[in-house]
This record gives structure tokens, C-alpha cells and sequence, in this order.
């Protein structure tokens, strides 16, 4: 469908030319409706939702969005019902990109490719952030159980995002939908909380980052939903021990790549393989900026640790093959093979003689 030049807000009051389009009409297979703005959408939503009910009625919700009718999945997870798009008061503090939906200061601060040592108060507010970041996934974490939608688990998240004073980072990042990543079973990474609800038996990964007062806090967990077979259950012990093997050798000195060679060696022990598209990153004013860290051995990974630098560490594991693909919605990271995949992630400051686990569990 390409765009008519005549397209126009279709909040009644406005009328302006328009471009955002309705995520839930696309995905229930409607025409576009479109609107000029987040506002108007929202101002819009009571009146507008009619129309997707009509549809909803008429058909049930497990039919595939459109976009990805006809795509060869590599195993039994699909899709569902993505909800719209949740609001923030203007009152809390967001990032660049939450408006425009693009990362402009990361953009600038990538093709520097400069490794940030943070000042003593950069540092506090890091601790801040990051242990909130801690709280948010604690009380994301209580909310895993069959029958829970990871949308519901989306909105416990955002509201404790918005109840700490603090942007949920996801929310809006180059468009994604969501203030957090759900990533089910055979999602590596990306996932998009959806209506789908959990199943006895599901592993589910909660990537949380919150945005406060200027820095961003990152941490992620893969959860059990219920009773977990054995296999599962080794893979989410084996990709945690990763991790805490490769925050074990982080000090000032230590090069970022040595990390990837650590984690390898340890899922390769257990017959597991590693990602390699996707890595850890330094994190503080921007969300993903300098360093890389892959967590495969072998990288071309450049820098050597300081005191005072702040990234993540996030190996991401799996059963089978270590390769990628990606659902036409183009975010959610899925295994070639269908298998399942278990990720950690902290958020780790260099020490003089070591590192603190910024978002270490609160014990």
C-alpha cells in the first residue's frame, strides 16, 4: 500500500496530514487509519477501538497478523495481539528518541567509538538507575505464571517504570512498541509483549531498562513459567554461570574480548552454543554506546577496561544452532533451528580492583 498524498489525521477535530497508521488495524488486517500524532492517536483511541472490536468479534484473535502470513517459522511459538502503544507524563524525563522513535546522540556517540569513564556523581547516578532497574524486574518476575499475557507483564513493568520516576528506556527506541522485551522460548532476544498467554512449561526472558535522571539502567533474567523440563532448566544454570564467570574476570586491564572467550568455553563444556549477533554494550547517558562486548570467542572486539566504565555483560545461549533469524516485524531474534535459547544480563561498573554488579539482586 503506498501512501496517498491525501491522507489526513483521522481524529476528527484535526484533520492535519498524517503518518503514523494504527499498529492494531495492520496487524487485524484492516486499512490504515491514520493519525498525525501520539496525541491524536490517543485522544482518538476511545471512539477508534470500535472499529478493531468489530474485527475481534467477528474472527478470533489467534489468526496471524498479516505481515506474517506465509513465513516459515522455525518453531512452535507465534505471534499474537499487540496492544497500542502506552503513554508517559511529560512530567518524567525521556531520552532523545522517545518522541521521534531515533537515537540521535547514540548515532554521534557510535561513530566516535570513545569508551566514557564516568565521574564519581555519573557513578551514583548509575548506581541509582540501576538498582531501580533492579526493583522493576523483581516485581516483573513475581508476575510469571501460566496464563499470564507477557502484555500484562509489559504493563506491570511500565507502570513500575512511571511509579519510580522513570522512563521505560525500550519505549519507543528505533519504534519498538513496548516497555519491555519478552522473549519466550525460542526467542533469543527482542521479544514483543503480546496477548499470548504463558504456558506451563514456557521459559520466558524480561529485559528491563529504565531511564532516570539522565542514565539508563539494564538488566535482564530468563524465568521458568510453571514446571520447567530438565533440559530447560540446565540451559538457564548454564547460561547464568556464563555470566557470572565473564563478570569474574572484569577488572581494569582486561581486554572486552577476552569476556566472549570465557562465556564460549563454558557453554561449549555443557554442548551449548553462542550468539554472535547480538552483545553487550556500554550503558550510562546513551543506552547502547561503546564498548561492544561479544560473547563469543575470537571477536575483533576493541578496548581495554578502566575503572569508571559502566556496560553490559548479556550472553545469550542456546540448545542448537548459535544462528539468528528475524520474524517480519523486525525485532523479534528467533533460533534457525527452533530451539530454545536462555539469556542473563547486569549492568557492571569497573572497579579499581574489580566490579561492582550494578544491578546485582537485592538480598
Amino acid at each position: 500500500h503506498h501512501r496517498e498524498m491525501g491522507d489526513r489525521c483521522e481524529y476528527p477535530p484535526c484533520g492535519k496530514p498524517a503518518s503514523l497508521v494504527c499498529p492494531t488495524c495492520t496487524k487485524l488486517g484492516l486499512p490504515p487509519s491514520r493519525f498525525c500524532s501520539q496525541e491524536c492517536f490517543r485522544h482518538a483511541w476511545k471512539e477508534h477501538k470500535k472499529v478493531h472490536a468489530l474485527v475481534t468479534h467477528a474472527k478470533p484473535l489467534d489468526t496471524l497478523p498479516p505481515i506474517f502470513r506465509g513465513y516459515p517459522f522455525t518453531g512452535p511459538l507465534r505471534p499474537a495481539y499487540v496492544s497500542p502503544i502506552r503513554s508517559v507524563p511529560p512530567t518524567i524525563a525521556a531520552p532523545d528518541y522517545a518522541t521521534t522513535g531515533d537515537p540521535i546522540s547514540e548515532k554521534t556517540s557510535k561513530a566516535a567509538g570513545r569508551i566514557e569513564v564516568l565521574s564519581p556523581e555519573d557513578i551514583e547516578k548509575m548506581r541509582t538507575v540501576s538498582r531501580l532497574a533492579r526493583e522493576v524486574i523483581d516485581e516483573a518476575g513475581r508476575a510469571v505464571r501460566p496464563g499470564v499475557t507477557t502484555e500484562e507483564i509489559d504493563r506491570i513493568v511500565h507502570e513500575a517504570c512511571l511509579e519510580r520516576h522513570s522512563y521505560p528506556s525500550p519505549l519507543n527506541y528505533y519504534g519498538f512498541p513496548k516497555s519491555c522485551c519478552t522473549s519466550v522460548n525460542e526467542v533469543i532476544c527482542h521479544g514483543i509483549p503480546d496477548a499470548r498467554e504463558l504456558q506451563d512449561g514456557d521459559i520466558c526472558n524480561i529485559d528491563i531498562t529504565l531511564y532516570h535522571d539522565g542514565f539508563h539502567g539494564d538488566v535482564n533474567e530468563t524465568f521458568c513459567v510453571g514446571n520447567v523440563d530438565e533440559a530447560s532448566k540446565k540451559l538457564i544454570q548454564v547460561t547464568y554461570e556464563c555470566l557470572d564467570q565473564a563478570i569474574q574476570a572484569v577488572k581494569p586491564g582486561t581486554l572486552f574480548r577476552e569476556l566472549g572467550s570465557i562465556i564460549q568455553r563454558h557453554a561449549h563444556a555443557n554442548g551449548f552454543q553462542v550468539v554472535r549477533s547480538y552483545c553487550g554494550h556500554g550503558v550510562h547517558r546513551l543506552f547502547h554506546c561503546p564498548p561492544t562486548v561479544p560473547h563469543y570467542a575470537k571477536s575483533k572486539a576493541i578496548g581495554v577496561m578502566k575503572q569508571g566504565q559502566t556496560f553490559t555483560i548479556e550472553p545469550m545461549i542456546n540448545t542448537g544452532s548459535w544462528r539468528d533469524q528475524q520474524w517480519p516485524d523486525g525485532w523479534t531474534a528467533v533460533t534457525v533451528d527452533g530451539k530454545r535459547s536462555a539469556q542473563f544480563e547486569h549492568t557492571l561498573l569497573v572497579t579499581e580492583t574489580g566490579c561492582d554488579v550494578l544491578t546485582a539482586r537485592l538480598e
